[in-house]
This record gives C-alpha cells, sequence and structure tokens, in this order.
C-alpha cells in the first residue's frame, strides 16, 4: 500500500509540474490520499487472521495435562498411602482425591483468573477478576507460548494450570498424615489455596508479578509447587503436632511395594509437569525431559550410596525418595540447564535431603510424617539457587539476558525467601483459624483407631 501511495504522488508531481500545479496544490492532494490510505492500512491489519493453535504443540499439551492427573491420582495417593499404617491408608487416599476435586471447581471459579489475570495496581501481587468463571472464555480463545506468534487453546492451558494447582495443595497433606480432621484439612485446603498458592504463582509466572519482574527462574514449579507446598507441611505439622506414640512406637510404612509404584507413577507423570511447561513440543521440551530423567537418576543413586555409608544398608524407601528428591530439584531448572547441570543438581540434592529427613527432623524434633518438607521444601530450595548456577552457559545452561552468575543467584535467593516468609506466615495463619473454629485434629481416641474408620467407616484390608 505504501509503494502504491509513493507512485500515485511521484504521478502527481510529474503531472503537476507539466500542467503548472502549484507546490500548495499538491501538499493538499497529498493529505487527501494519505486520509484514505491510513483507514485503509488498518481495516486491512485488523482483518489479518488470528494465530492458529498447531496441533502438534496442542497434542502435546493435553498429554502433558493427562500425565499430571495421573501423578495426582493414582501416583501421589500410592506414594503417600504406602508410607502411613495400614489403619490409615483410605484417609490418604480420600484426602488426595478431595482435594484434587475441590481444587480444580475453585481453579475455574476464581483461580485461573487471580493466578494469570492482569491485577492492575496490584499486579505485582495477584491478578483480576476479570475471568471469573472462566468469563469470555470459548474453544476459539488461545493463550501464548514462549515462541512469538506461536499460540495454544486457552483451555488447554487453563487445564494445565489446573493440575499444578491441584497438586501442590494435595502434596502438603504428607507434614500432618494420621491425624488431621478430614472436613478441618478440605477448609484449610481451600483457604490455602486462595491465600498462598494463587498470590505466589500470580507473582513467580504472571507478567507484572514481582518476582516475574525480578528475574526470577521457575520454569515448572521450585518455588510455586514444592517450596511453596514444603512450608506449609512443616507449619501444619508443627501446629498440629506429633503423632500419638511418635518416637515410642513403630509407625514403618506398611506397604513399600505400593510406594515404589506411586513412585514410579509420580516420576512418569513428572514428564508431564516439567517438559509440559515448556508449552510447546520443541527442542527446550526435549531439554526439560532427559534433565528430568538425568537429575532423578542422579539423586537416587547418591542418596543410595550415602545411606550405604551411614548405615551400611541401602534401602528401597532411600532409593525411592532420592529419586523424588531430584525430580523436585530440576523442577525450577528443567528447561534452563544443560544434561550435566541437571546431573549435578541431583547428585548434591541426595545426600542433603538425606541429612534433611533424618538429621534435621531429629535435632529440631517435629513429626512430618512423610518428610514433605525435607524433601520438597529443602530440594525445592537447592533447585532454585542451583538454577541460577547452572543456568549459566559457560556450565551448559540457555543463558538469559544480562546474565551474572552472582546476580542471578542472589535473584533466586529473593524468590526463595518471599516463598518461604509467603508460605510460613500464611500457613501458620490458616491453620491457627481453622484450629480456633472447628478443630484441626481428630481425638486421641479416634487417632489410635485409625482415621479410616474413625473418619470415612472402611477399612482397606478385611481381616
Amino acid at each position: 500500500m505504501k509503494k502504491i501511495f509513493m507512485l500515485v504522488t511521484l504521478l502527481a508531481v510529474l503531472c503537476g509540474f507539466s500542467a503548472g500545479v502549484s507546490a500548495e496544490d499538491l501538499v493538499v492532494v497529498e493529505e487527501a490520499v494519505t486520509a484514505v490510505v491510513t483507514p485503509a492500512e488498518a481495516a486491512v491489519a485488523e482483518a489479518a487472521p488470528a494465530p492458529v493453535p498447531d496441533k502438534g504443540d496442542t497434542t502435546w499439551m493435553m498429554l502433558s495435562t493427562l500425565l499430571v492427573v495421573m501423578m495426582i491420582v493414582p501416583g501421589l495417593p500410592l506414594f503417600y498411602g504406602g508410607m502411613v499404617r495400614a489403619k490409615n491408608i483410605l484417609s490418604v487416599l480420600s484426602q488426595i482425591i478431595g482435594i484434587f476435586a475441590m481444587i480444580s471447581i475453585l481453579w475455574v471459579v476464581y483461580g485461573y483468573s487471580l493466578a494469570f489475570g492482569d491485577g492492575g495496581s496490584m499486579n505485582w501481587l495477584i491478578g483480576d477478576t476479570a475471568k471469573l468463571f472462566l468469563a469470555g472464555m470459548t474453544a476459539d480463545s488461545t493463550a501464548a507460548t514462549f515462541s512469538d506468534g506461536v499460540v495454544i487453546p486457552e483451555f488447554t492451558f487453563v487445564a494445565f494450570q489446573l493440575t499444578f494447582a491441584a497438586a501442590t495443595t494435595a502434596l502438603i497433606i504428607g507434614g500432618f498424615a494420621e491425624r488431621i480432621k478430614f472436613g478441618a484439612l478440605m477448609v484449610f485446603s481451600a483457604l490455602w489455596f486462595t491465600f498462598s498458592y494463587l498470590p505466589i504463582a500470580h507473582m513467580v509466572w504472571a507478567t507484572g508479578g514481582y518476582l516475574f519482574e525480578k528475574g526470577a527462574l521457575d520454569f515448572a514449579g521450585g518455588t510455586v509447587v514444592h517450596i511453596n507446598a514444603g512450608i506449609a507441611a512443616l507449619v501444619g505439622a508443627i501446629v498440629i503436632g506429633k503423632r500419638v506414640g511418635y518416637g515410642k512406637e513403630p509407625m514403618a510404612p506398611h506397604n513399600l511395594p505400593m510406594t515404589m509404584i506411586g513412585a514410579s507413577l509420580l516420576w512418569v507423570g513428572w514428564f508431564g509437569f516439567n517438559a509440559g511447561s515448556n508449552l510447546e513440543a520443541t527442542g527446550g521440551a526435549a531439554l526439560a525431559l532427559l534433565n528430568t530423567i538425568l537429575a532423578t537418576c542422579a539423586a537416587a543413586l547418591t542418596w543410595m550410596a550415602s545411606e550405604k555409608l551411614l548405615r551400611g544398608k541401602a534401602s528401597l524407601l532411600g532409593i525411592v525418595s532420592g529419586a523424588i528428591a531430584g525430580l523436585v530439584a530440576i523442577t525450577p531448572a528443567c528447561g534452563l540447564v544443560g544434561p550435566m547441570g541437571a546431573i549435578a543438581l541431583g547428585a548434591v540434592v541426595g545426600p542433603i535431603c538425606l541429612w534433611a529427613v533424618s538429621g534435621l527432623k531429629k535435632s529440631l524434633g517435629y513429626d512430618d510424617s512423610l518428610d514433605v518438607f525435607g524433601i520438597h521444601a529443602v530440594g525445592g530450595i537447592i533447585g532454585a539457587i542451583g538454577t541460577g548456577i547452572f543456568v549459566s552457559p559457560a556450565l551448559g545452561g540457555v543463558g538469559v539476558d544480562g546474565y551474572t552468575m552472582s546476580g542471578q543467584v542472589m535473584t533466586q535467593a529473593t524468590g526463595v525467601l518471599v516463598t518461604v516468609v509467603w508460605s510460613g506466615v500464611v500457613s501458620f495463619v490458616l491453620f491457627k483459624l481453622v484450629d480456633l473454629v472447628m478443630g484441626l485434629r481428630v481425638s486421641e481416641e479416634a487417632e489410635r483407631e485409625g482415621l479410616d474408620t474413625s473418619s470415612h467407616g472402611e477399612r482397606a484390608y478385611q481381616m
């Protein structure tokens, strides 16, 4: 259009000089032509077709969503369920599937809008209410990926992020398993999702969020998921108190094969968690997938070796716990570090988390039933800080604009600190509030009987 305008103007100039037309007359002609051309160009721009979701990317994201659903049900229930005593396994299964169902509904009612909306003056902390109940969203609505002009259906993005919110909230129950009231847990979970998960998710992942704008890196949820949930689990374990007989009576896992199966499902589902966070079926997803294998294997090996050195035997529970620690540590880094960086992260996190669930836990005296803090919070902190180191191109990472190792590590530490303080304070207030209103803990009699029968009227195993 601009070339046509220039040609018309040139012809007008030539004709004007030959016909004795004045320069002032040509100015009038130019303004008239511009007035016609500019709206025409705008109309063409407005008529340009909207980006069409790529079918391959869309398929990958739908598959990733299903993989994360598999993590939550049945992966996490089997993993947690095998580690509790036989009289409490159904309570754990009920808690996780109940939380998944509730958070899924809350996510589409208000969670998605508050996590990823534009909050105006409060955008540093939380989103807005423009998409409550997914208002205005249709099957044709799209969400942008990390590449210019590439989109996926927004419903797909909504569903994918729903699984993160549900998984994070369900993780918390491991900190105080075998002693909390079912109703109190459901109320706490709804409140914690609203006042802890949503603000942290917005601050880390949404444009305008406080930590996002500071340049904090969290590819798939080291701060948003693992540190956030791990701190809440620790606070819950302390506020609710130790299990009856803790430290005096045997409380060994009742079914380690079940825990192994659950951990395996978690590992497979984690590929959706990590590689799916790339939002596209590209080399970035392939990098995240490979790193999710390598870090997990390295952590399982170093936990196993450390346990052998310290205790003389390498246990199945230890190897499985090491694998989960590796998955946690690589989560914030999976699409940002190279394969050797992933191995290094896994190798470091194994023995540190072993110390956290044994030495640290014993010295501080808290009863974190399934070691959510020791594995998820501690592992998440290592992963978040390690991301700032191994993202360096010199160490095989993808690099970021203006990168300096010291500067990025400080930014990562800021993200960790904000998450620890926010989750810790919010969790403490909510636990106290729920305890004041309806009580958090079952009676000693109900706890000794087992939550399966006292809270749900069922038994997992018939004698």
